[in-house]
């Protein structure tokens, strides 16, 4: 069974681990791996984030910068506020309940989206990019989300290979969730991601997705985020060619069940109703 926990978010409490909490992702970006360009304008991004409560998602994750594989560009920040906030806005002027999440790595951008209404700051570089991010978000007194990622997008395709991926991720992201405690963030506002994907060559995810359940040693909440990966494209391949990130939908959900079954309290993707049918019956096979 999971781990019981209490998130402690900006202005609410979220159960964690009685049932898989669905997050929705929503790309502002021109660039995104699997949706870039499709909510680049305001009204569609707005839409598809109220589509995405209706179908069930428990909290939508926006972010304005992409991290896609081989990514070098860095978006301004102003360009960033451009894209996120707004929609933030009007998204809680129509749905005053929804829980946001803002998905960035900059404390400015984490500041201005947490005072317009998101509840959780998710950052890729787990408060490393950033020296201030870290005491801003603990001023803020929001959730946080920090994900592993090794190296830098455009360093992936170069790193050596990892001989253990679980231990490493596991070592990290004690060191750099101490760094955010001694910064002031409290424990309980922690949740961990393992960081599918980000630094990892394809057969190096497996194992996280085998053992996630270890990293319920460490004592957080756990997000697992397989959506679409091209570790999934890679193990749907055929003739040689790997899927396309729009034909990788029971492949993510597979993958998605696995770690549900493996402890995750909160899964992050991109097909929300489907996902919140899955992992309705991987919750019914926990609780069994």
């Amino acid at each position: 069974m999971r781990p019981l926990f209490s998130w402690q978010l900006r202005t609410r409490n979220l159960a964690l681990g009685e049932r898989t909490r669905v997050m929705g992702i929503l790309n502002i970006t021109p660039d995104s791996f699997s949706d870039g360009g499709q909510f680049l304008a305001r009204d569609r991004a707005v839409a598809h984030a109220l589509l995405m409560f209706e179908e069930g998602a428990d909290i939508v994750d926006i972010g304005g910068e992409s991290t896609r594989p081989g990514s070098e560009a860095r978006v301004p920040e102003d360009e960033e506020l451009r894209r996120v906030i707004p929609v933030i806005e009007q998204v809680r002027r129509e749905r005053p309940d929804a829980l946001l999440s803002i998905d960035t790595y900059k404390s400015a951008v984490a500041r201005a989206a947490v005072e317009a209404g998101a509840e959780i700051v998710n950052d890729v570089s787990a408060f490393r990019w950033d020296a201030n991010l870290a005491k801003t978000v603990a001023e803020l007194k929001c959730g946080a989300v920090l994900m592993h990622m090794r190296g830098r997008p455009e360093e992936w395709r170069s790193l050596p290979p990892e001989e253990n991926m679980v231990g490493r991720v596991m070592r990290d992201l004690a060191h750099w969730t101490q760094a955010a405690l001694d910064a002031g963030l409290a424990h309980e506002r922690i949740a961990l991601d393992p960081g599918f994907g980000f630094g990892k060559n394809f057969e190096e995810n497996y194992p996280l997705l085998a053992r996630f359940q270890e990293f319920h040693q460490m004592g957080f909440p756990l997000l697992g985020g397989v959506s679409r990966k091209s570790f999934i494209g890679r193990a749907l391949a055929q003739d040689g060619v790997d899927a396309p990130a729009g034909q990788r939908l029971h492949g993510s959900l597979a993958a998605m069940t696995a770690c549900i079954l493996k402890g995750a309290h909160i899964v992050r993707v991109h097909d929300v109703k489907p996902s919140v049918e899955a992992a309705g019956i991987a919750d019914a096979v926990l609780n069994g």
